[in-house]
């Protein structure tokens, strides 16, 4: 289970209490008046789901590229279609 922090033990007890949660359960839970409101993540596991973010939308693009999923145009043409969306 995820450990959770209320926004006022995070403002009286600080970076440490975030230190001491992310050690143990990896991401912490900051709620504001009873709701999850934030998550805090080490940098490391951050950084590892941005990776797995970017890794499946090149696979995307490329099942795009493979089933003919995109248009070919000028720069004026793509703007366009952007403003006419």
């Amino acid at each position: 289970m995820v450990n959770s922090i209320t926004a006022n033990e995070l403002k009286i007890k600080g970076i440490s209490i975030l230190d001491k949660i992310t050690s143990e359960q990896n991401e912490a839970i900051i709620t504001v008046r009873g709701k999850s409101k934030y998550v805090v993540l080490p940098i490391e596991e951050y950084n590892y789901l941005r990776e797995c973010e970017l890794e499946a939308a090149i696979v995307e693009s490329c099942n795009d590229l493979k089933n003919g999923i995109y248009t070919t145009g000028s720069v004026d043409d793509h703007i366009k279609r952007i403003e006419n969306a």
